[in-house]
């Protein structure tokens, strides 16, 4: 990285280094600290509210599966429709097969985070089923522990050089190299520190005003949070897929509102979460 003519010269490579063939990138390496630190924040409230650890097992494996398949399966249906429902096992492959026969390994280089919240909620209803925990709890706990790893992603793409945003004069615009040498909005790092200002947000919540918040509160301020920040950091950025040129709003603005209204509903009306059975008998803290 360098700083030139008053604007940083961004160009690093997405490979740490490779074994036997496979690498290792900054993208997967990223994703991987931030499931790391949402865990530790998920586990660290299953202690304060004296769950049974094994439900916490069992809830990582849910949370990795939903966001992983979700954030995949998003990008594949709501970005490149028509070229992953012909290709169809690239959709759960790292792989892209060759025209000319063989395969290249990529790594899932396409996963949308709209796509990822979806599978995150639906794997988390599934969780609840089978361990009979409040569904509503499992959220708020989540959701705590969700912008640490949102940040993580967003630093994922800027080591990327991807989700770039508009060509912009401002004095710590971003040259992306591997894109072109216009000075650019570096919109990733736009979300990744909104994202940890709502961590640490939710961090003091947790810690001095929790008996004060209803049932809902944190997932409904989560939502609302990053899919209102979503919905405007849009107009900054470049769109992902030619389809979305000419669109009154491109996909991740349109993908964006359902998710501020479900949390606007939450924060507002969430109290009424509070009349439901507890059958875990987890409380706030």
């Amino acid at each position: 990285m360098d700083i030139l003519l008053g604007v940083i010269n961004w160009n690093p490579d997405p490979e740490i280094f490779s074994v036997f063939g496979l690498p290792l990138r900054y993208y997967g390496l990223l994703w991987g600290v931030g499931i790391i630190l949402g865990t530790y924040m998920v586990h660290r409230q299953f202690k304060d509210k004296k769950i049974d650890e094994k439900k916490f097992d069992t809830l990582f494996i849910y949370c990795c599966l939903g966001i992983i398949l979700g954030a995949r399966l998003g990008h594949c249906l709501f970005y490149e429709p028509e070229y992953y429902l012909a290709h169809p096992l690239e959709m759960i492959l790292p792989v892209r097969f060759l025209p000319e026969g063989g395969w290249k390994f990529t790594g899932y280089a396409g996963l949308a985070s709209h796509g990822g919240t979806l599978g995150l909620i639906i794997a988390l209803w599934l969780y609840c089923r089978k361990t009979k925990m409040n569904y509503v709890d499992v959220l708020d706990m989540i959701a705590v522990a969700t912008p640490i790893v949102a940040c993580c992603i967003r630093i994922a793409n800027l080591m990327n050089s991807e989700i770039i945003g508009k060509p912009t004069d401002v004095p710590w615009a971003f040259v992306f190299q591997q894109v072109d040498m216009l000075p650019r909005h570096p919109a990733q790092l736009y979300e990744a520190i909104a994202y940890f200002i709502l961590f640490l947000i939710m961090v003091y919540l947790y810690t001095y005003k929790d008996q004060q918040l209803h049932r809902g509160f944190y997932f409904g301020l989560c939502l609302t949070y990053i899919f209102t920040f979503r919905f405007f950091i849009e107009l900054l950025k470049e769109n992902q897929v030619d389809f979305e040129e000419g669109m009154t709003f491109n996909m991740g603005q349109w993908l964006s509102i359902p998710f501020v209204i479900i949390g606007v509903i939450c924060i507002l009306y969430g109290k009424k979460f509070d009349q439901m059975g507890n059958p875990t008998g987890v409380k706030r803290k």
